[in-house]
């Protein structure tokens, strides 16, 4: 019989659905009948693509031995780590604190009080080369239940202590710290440190792509012609790109790289990787115009649209790394397999430049990349879609289709961003389609956000994630088209986030919102890992909103912000590198133009605001049609008169405005190219 989790949306948490074990969601029904029935609380969070839950789930959840111990002896609770970040976070700083690392499947036993006593990771059903078996893990735990519970207690309320006091920042605010160019260059030069001169990427395998690192070198290698920078962004660039954690045959990246050279790949590819790739990728086009990274904006953008879009216009979370049970089943290939399907001499020339052998470099089997092709991007044959379409048929790859809102958002700046700069309309209608989705299917009654949308069903009051993301979303579309309503509605979601999220004793933002219910702590996040912070993104918005509407307010909640990731930036800014193109953005020369425009937006100033850098200005746009709207958004442009025909560029730089001209000039400002 199917449990409690069989009337879910999450696709983790319905996968669950005919588990033996009695899986309750996270509920006040579960906790009560923990307290009733004096059991603990067994906790297993997770999410619908990550392999090793799988495997989790099918040696232990799915056996009778292991299910009859965890229902006679404890209340189970699922959670989708990314329908709930929250819970996730709070509990992931358990295990950390604990164990010293943390990962999914996460693994928690807490008292009916929410209050954590053990913390770990993956556990086999038996002991297996030193690691615990879950028998004996629940075991061990309930024999302590009924004979040293006190022990138990004052381990869970040390440890709820310990993580509350980590909540806490700085030294009860007194640290007053602004941002400067030190981090940045003590950023670069842990970066430095790091780099992987051969292979790119930074430390040890398993690497990450973390695209915010490589937008940050990219940036700081501009601002301070430090030519080095840029060389480490684009090795990295460059070896996903040839690796076998880019797809081949279909497009897009897998989560990260189990080894040095980013050819095996954990095979799990996720929206927000993607995204910020594109982002990454788009940006290396910017500075140095080479081809191959704007193909690779499209391939990955393809992909997305291709695989990830829902027909009402929003995105998926991602695809599993499991194909019929086998990790990566669906992405390798053998060289018969592609002699089959492209015939004798097409095939074997694919096999050679994708590294397609007999001996295989992934279990017997190849993963395509050019690693070691020797081709260069322009006469690297392709397989002109028969391959794609072979592997579709071949074999089944599991997808999960809910739609979180912080993923979206930043695939929304992606796409906006991309279809301006590619100048490819169909990403940016992509983008703007998928900001209409979110306010229709995503935004209560009571103007709020909702974190996921499936299945007709929005659930979860959004998160700082969500309002911080979608702010600069909201924000980035303005810029592509200089529609009020874009910046409009990225105020009213900026506002919504001060409001539900400021900390206004120690500064920075909550995870959650101030009326959420509460968890037993309430924490914050400033670190970027796989993507960046809801911190380091509110950071940004908040600088933008106080460029673009010259509104005090907005100036002040910047600086707070600023001041909050200052402090925390300091002590490892290479962990914070969105954060510090936030505070590039205050530190760096800043200039606003205003362009008043007669008329409609005519192609003109389009085109001069294509030589335009993607970052260190903020643009409005007034016209006849906009000009009350604007002045709400922006009070000052109140007072920019509109040219009689055609349109008059308003300039400001670092405080001093120029005189207004009919045609920007752009050799006239030393750092506008």
């Amino acid at each position: 019989m199917p449990n409690r989790l069989k009337d879910e949306k999450s696709p983790y948490l319905f996968q669950h659905k005919d588990n033996p074990v009695e899986w309750y969601p996270w509920c006040d029904e579960a906790f009560q009948k923990a307290e009733t029935e004096d059991k603990p609380i067994f906790l297993s969070i997770g999410y619908s693509t990550c392999h090793w839950c799988h495997v989790m789930a099918h040696e232990s959840f799915e056996d009778q031995d292991v299910a009859e111990l965890l229902n006679q002896g404890f209340v189970c609770v699922k959670v989708d780590r990314e329908e709930r970040p929250d819970i996730d976070a709070v509990y992931m700083s358990v295990c950390q604190a604990v164990t010293g690392q943390g990962g999914w499947p996460l693994t928690i036993i807490m008292t009916p009080k929410q209050k954590p006593f053990f913390a770990g990771t993956y556990f086999p059903k038996e002991r297996y080369y030193g690691r615990p078996g879950l028998l004996d893990v629940l075991s061990e735990v309930l024999k302590l239940w009924k004979t040293r519970r006190q022990e138990l207690l004052r381990d869970s309320e040390e440890i709820t202590a310990l993580i509350n006091r980590d909540c806490v920042s700085g030294e009860n605010g007194s640290e007053h710290r602004l941002p400067e160019k030190e981090m940045l260059r003590k950023a670069y030069r842990i970066f430095a440190k790091q780099f992987d001169p051969e292979w790119g990427g930074f430390g040890d395998a398993p690497k990450f792509p973390a695209p915010h690192n490589l937008l940050f070198l990219m940036r700081y290698a501009e601002e301070e012609q430090e030519t080095d920078a840029l060389h480490m962004a684009e090795t990295t660039l460059n070896a996903m790109a040839d690796g076998g954690i880019h797809d081949h045959i279909g497009g897009g990246f897998s989560r990260y790289s189990t080894d040095a050279q980013w050819l095996v790949p954990h095979f799990e590819k996720m929206l927000y990787d993607n995204a910020l790739l594109i982002l990454a990728y788009l940006e290396a086009y910017r500075v140095t115009g080479k081809a191959k990274y704007k193909d690779m904006v499209k391939d990955t953008a393809d992909y997305i649209l291709r695989e990830l879009t829902d027909r009402q216009g929003g995105f998926y979370c991602g695809q599993d790394a499991d194909s019929e049970g086998v990790e990566g089943k669906y992405y390798v290939f053998t060289p018969e397999e592609i002699i089959s399907v492209l015939g004798e001499a097409d095939g074997k020339e694919f096999c050679r430049q994708y590294g397609i052998t007999e001996e295989g470099n992934f279990e017997g089997k190849s993963i395509p990349n050019r690693i070691r092709s020797g081709q260069t991007e322009e006469n690297c044959k392709t397989s002109d879609d028969r391959l794609y379409q072979y592997r579709l048929k071949r074999t089944s790859l599991h997808k999960d289709d809910k739609i979180l809102l912080s993923w979206n958002s930043w695939t929304i700046l992606a796409f906006a961003r991309a279809g301006t700069v590619l100048k490819e309309k169909r990403y940016l209608e992509a983008a703007q389609k998928a900001q209409g989705f979110i306010e229709t299917h995503m935004s209560g009654e009571d103007g709020r956000l909702y974190l996921r949308y499936r299945g007709g069903d929005a659930a979860h009051q959004g998160q700082l994630e969500d309002y911080a993301v979608y702010t600069l979303a909201l924000l980035e579309l303005y810029r592509a088209g200089f529609q009020v309503g874009y910046l409009s509605c990225a105020i009213r979601r900026a506002e919504q986030m001060i409001r539900f999220f400021e900390d206004e004793n120690e500064g920075g933002y909550f995870i959650n919102a101030s009326d959420a219910a509460q968890l037993i702590a309430r924490p914050k996040e400033m670190y970027d890992g796989a993507a960046p912070s809801g911190n380091s993104a509110a950071a940004m918005a908040l600088q933008k909103l106080a460029a673009l509407t010259g509104e005090a307010k907005w100036r002040e909640a910047a600086e707070r912000q600023m001041r909050y990731c200052a402090r925390e930036v300091y002590k490892y800014p290479a962990g914070c590198s969105f954060a510090l193109l936030a505070m590039a953005e205050a530190i760096y020369p800043h200039r606003e133009l205003v362009c008043a425009v007669s008329g409609d937006m005519s192609e003109e100033p389009g085109r001069q605001f294509e030589k335009l850098p993607a970052y260190g200005i903020d643009i409005l746009v007034k016209t006849k049609e906009n000009a009350e709207d604007l002045a709400e958004c922006a009070p000052f442009t109140a007072g920019y008169p509109l040219p009689e025909g055609g349109a008059a560029y308003y300039l400001c730089e670092n405080g001093v405005c120029r005189t207004p001209v009919r045609e920007l000039d752009f050799g006239e400002y030393s750092n506008i190219p």
